[in-house]
């Protein structure tokens, strides 16, 4: 069999999209290496949300040059969210890529490796899908692949928000979801696999069944129906836009065992003119109020965010803002960013008004912030059995497995008799950062737990 080399840069949807083409490509007859020195096929699937990334991206493929120099029939795939947006131009800036394929051609990939095998040129997919509904088709025999104890199922792409920074409406489009017979039967195919935790992905999930669809079926119902599926035993999904929080959905955190106790939930900013700015839809009151009705129906709930500092405009004072909510919510966790300016977005044409560093400084005083936040969390473990689904081996000397626990921190863990898939209790000793550490206090698994 061939090997295919596979590099994936973003979110869980490029995690997903990855996961997906490697499927694909196992079918046309190519295993996985992890030495780009082995490859028949180098694919990196890449992120644009931050100019960071890109640059990332660009001195990679740098590097690719000189095996593509010694081995002129290897061929260079670049896909993902950089090549909807860059598309012919790239080969202007990566003259030896042979493959430019956009997110909505995912399921083309073997395609236009073949197309590309038998022409000897290079090609760049990334029109539109035009179709009404987001479908992702069974194979046959993908029982050949294990999916692990955590499977990602992609339920909704694209996003209709276009809030004033973001790319993701120009390089994943507008939402579309997949019909809820289609994602059930996914599911159960993935169980009888032996997964135990399903991950429900889109870039906006819970606008999930209001376009797209023939039967639709509202996203709080959609998870009381995966419930109710044999072998399901632990249920999460992200990312969540505030705005179409509902009521519904809130209760649903209360109501279903298996829906796990932790939300992302983005909020970018803390103050309400550079929420207007960014074209949000909500205030911080109304970001709080949120929170604070999750955390009535669900007491203990763990809320990781997304926050970006420096956007245009923003003044010292209104920075405080965001480390005030902060504060407030006591996020678990966060994913934080200096603002960077990406084509095409109305925030753009903005003056990028704030000194790179003062962003510089803004950004290190909310990893700060949000790093004595964690560890007042973290305190509150220490000493106490949680559960933990093992995900798999650890390469942390002392730990030989590594999971997640129902609020999604990371553990790793050692103990007697655990395989992946256990559900074990883990006595917490120690932590670092997001990460928790122990060892099994009893000997449950999912059965006695």
């Amino acid at each position: 069999m061939k090997e295919v080399y596979l590099d994936t840069y973003g979110c869980q949807m490029n995690v997903a999209d990855s996961e997906r083409m490697e499927l694909l490509l196992f079918h046309s007859g190519y295993t996985r290496t992890h030495e780009k020195e082995n490859a028949d096929l180098i694919l990196i699937n890449t992120c644009s949300i931050r100019e960071k990334a890109e640059q990332k991206i660009f001195s990679l493929f740098g590097h690719l040059k000189p095996l593509k120099e010694k081995n002129p029939d290897l061929i260079l795939g670049l896909t993902g969210c950089l090549a909807q947006q860059e598309g012919e131009r790239l080969l202007g800036k990566v003259p030896h890529l042979d493959l430019i394929l956009g997110p909505d051609h995912v399921e083309n990939i073997a395609h236009a490796v073949d197309c590309i095998r038998e022409t000897g040129k290079p090609m760049v997919w990334n029109m539109w899908d035009e179709r009404k509904n987001y479908s992702i088709p069974k194979l046959e025999n993908s029982s050949l692949r294990h999916p692990g104890a955590s499977a990602f199922v992609n339920i909704i792409k694209g996003c209709d928000k276009f809030c004033s920074f973001c790319v993701v409406p120009f390089t994943r489009g507008r939402e579309k979801s997949r019909e809820a017979e289609e994602i059930y039967n996914e599911i159960r195919q993935l169980v009888d696999q032996g997964a135990k935790e399903i991950i429900l992905l889109g870039q906006n999930v819970n606008a999930y069944g209001k376009r797209g669809m023939d039967r639709p079926v509202a996203f709080h119902e959609l998870l009381y129906d995966i419930a109710e599926i044999p072998g399901v035993e632990r249920l999460r999904f992200t990312t969540s836009y505030p705005r179409d929080f509902t009521r519904e959905l809130v209760l649903a955190y209360r109501d279903i065992d298996i829906l796990m106790n932790h939300l992302h939930l983005p909020v970018q900013s803390g103050n309400d003119r550079i929420l207007s700015d960014m074209r949000r839809g909500h205030t911080a009151q109304e970001y709080l109020d949120l929170v604070a009705m999750l955390k009535s129906e669900t007491p203990g709930i763990s809320l990781s965010t997304d926050i970006i500092v420096g956007y245009p405009g923003e003044t010292e004072e209104e920075f405080q803002d965001t480390l005030d909510l902060m504060q407030q919510v006591g996020f678990s966790s966060s994913f934080m960013f200096a603002y960077s300016p990406r084509p095409g977005t109305p925030a753009a044409l903005l003056p990028d008004s704030v000194p790179e560093p003062a962003k510089h400084e803004r950004l290190q005083k909310t990893i700060e912030h949000q790093a004595r936040l964690t560890e007042t969390q973290a305190q509150c473990f220490l000493g106490k059995d949680v559960e933990v689904l093992i995900e798999g081996r650890s390469s942390k000397n002392g730990y030989e497995w590594k999971g997640r626990n129902p609020e999604y921190w990371r553990m790793l863990c050692s103990g007697p008799s655990i395989k992946v898939g256990d559900r074990v209790k883990i006595r917490v000793e120690a932590f670092s950062g997001h990460t928790l550490m122990g060892k099994v206090s009893k000997e449950e698994f999912a059965g006695a737990l």
